[in-house]
Protein backbone atom coordinates (compact mmCIF):
# COMPACT_ATOMS: atom_id res chain seq x y z
CA UNK A 1 0.00 0.00 0.00
CA UNK A 2 1.16 3.62 -0.53
CA UNK A 3 0.80 6.70 0.72
CA UNK A 4 1.75 10.33 0.46
CA UNK A 5 3.40 11.86 3.81
CA UNK A 6 3.26 15.36 4.81
CA UNK A 7 5.63 16.67 7.62
CA UNK A 8 6.99 19.95 8.72
CA UNK A 9 10.86 20.64 8.23
CA UNK A 10 13.19 21.88 10.57
CA UNK A 11 13.41 24.80 7.76
CA UNK A 12 9.83 25.35 8.26
CA UNK A 13 8.95 23.95 4.81
CA UNK A 14 6.24 21.17 3.91
CA UNK A 15 8.15 18.09 2.66
CA UNK A 16 6.48 15.59 0.98
CA UNK A 17 7.07 11.83 0.30
CA UNK A 18 5.93 9.21 -1.18
CA UNK A 19 5.71 6.17 1.09
CA UNK A 20 5.18 1.99 1.15
CA UNK A 21 3.95 -0.13 3.65
CA UNK A 22 3.64 -4.00 3.71
CA UNK A 23 2.57 -5.83 7.05
CA UNK A 24 2.15 -2.36 8.72
CA UNK A 25 5.94 -1.38 8.09
CA UNK A 26 7.13 0.70 6.10
CA UNK A 27 9.45 -0.56 3.14
CA UNK A 28 10.13 2.00 1.06
CA UNK A 29 10.37 5.69 1.03
CA UNK A 30 10.87 8.29 -1.90
CA UNK A 31 11.29 11.50 -0.96
CA UNK A 32 9.65 13.79 -4.03
CA UNK A 33 10.47 17.41 -2.50
CA UNK A 34 10.02 20.40 0.01
CA UNK A 35 7.77 23.70 -0.57
CA UNK A 36 7.51 26.96 0.90
CA UNK A 37 4.00 27.91 -1.38
CA UNK A 38 0.74 26.20 -1.46
CA UNK A 39 1.60 26.52 -5.02
CA UNK A 40 5.04 24.70 -4.58
CA UNK A 41 3.45 22.27 -2.42
CA UNK A 42 0.42 21.39 -4.62
CA UNK A 43 2.92 20.85 -7.54
CA UNK A 44 4.44 18.06 -5.07
CA UNK A 45 1.68 16.71 -4.06
CA UNK A 46 1.17 15.84 -7.90
CA UNK A 47 4.32 14.82 -8.74
CA UNK A 48 4.02 12.21 -5.69
CA UNK A 49 0.39 11.01 -6.90
CA UNK A 50 1.77 10.47 -10.23
CA UNK A 51 5.03 8.12 -8.58
CA UNK A 52 2.26 6.31 -6.78
CA UNK A 53 0.23 5.74 -9.93
CA UNK A 54 3.67 4.52 -11.82
CA UNK A 55 3.21 0.93 -12.65
CA UNK A 56 -0.09 0.36 -11.80
CA UNK A 57 -2.92 -1.27 -14.31
CA UNK A 58 -6.05 -0.01 -14.51
CA UNK A 59 -8.95 -1.72 -13.17
CA UNK A 60 -10.85 -1.92 -16.69
CA UNK A 61 -9.37 -1.40 -20.23
CA UNK A 62 -11.56 1.47 -21.77
CA UNK A 63 -9.37 1.62 -24.64
CA UNK A 64 -12.37 -0.04 -26.75
CA UNK A 65 -14.60 2.59 -26.16
CA UNK A 66 -12.00 5.51 -27.31
CA UNK A 67 -12.27 4.17 -31.07
CA UNK A 68 -14.80 5.80 -33.41
CA UNK A 69 -17.50 4.01 -35.75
Amino acid sequence: MAFIRKFPTTSGATGVQVCWKQNGEVVKTVHVGSANSDVALEKLLKKAQKIMDEGKRPLFDLTEFDRKK
